[in-house]
């Protein structure tokens, strides 16, 4: 059997936390002096909201200890920003349709009209002038 056929069911990481021993006495006394003199020194740096009881303490020691919470903390009610604007009035409220503007249109007499020099080039010919024939000579 080849380890691509095994299934997730196999697993080599154990996810059991093992059993706590219980203490000797000699243990058990050593224990509570610890805990007296983790309390004198916390007195001492004037720290004595974090002196604990020993249950707490033999917690704390084991990792396991969760502070105690002084005061209930409530989050700010939640309200959407909402931006004050004036009324603004759309084609609905009574209000027209704007025009459109005219377009444009050459109406004099000066262009004669429009000559194509090389590459596509558009250039205005304008009357009494020899651009004509200027552009005409143009080499190609």
């Amino acid at each position: 059997m080849t380890m691509s056929l095994v299934g997730p069911y196999l697993t080599t990481t154990s996810y059991k936390k093992p059993k706590q021993k219980k203490r000797t006495k000699a243990q058990q006394a050593q224990f509570e002096q610890s805990h007296r003199e983790y309390n004198k020194s916390m007195k001492r740096m004037g720290c004595h909201d974090q002196m604990m009881s020993l249950a707490d303490y033999d917690l704390y020691v084991r990792g396991q200890y969760k502070p105690k919470l002084k005061g209930v903390y409530t989050a700010p009610e939640y309200k959407p920003y909402r931006r004050e604007t004036p009324d603004i009035p759309s084609l609905g409220n009574g209000v027209g349709v704007a025009t459109k503007k005219e377009s444009t249109r050459y109406t004099g007499d000066l262009i004669v009209g429009i000559a194509t020099m090389h590459k596509s080039n558009a250039v205005p010919v304008m009357r009494g002038t020899d651009q004509a024939k200027d552009i005409a000579a143009m080499r190609r």
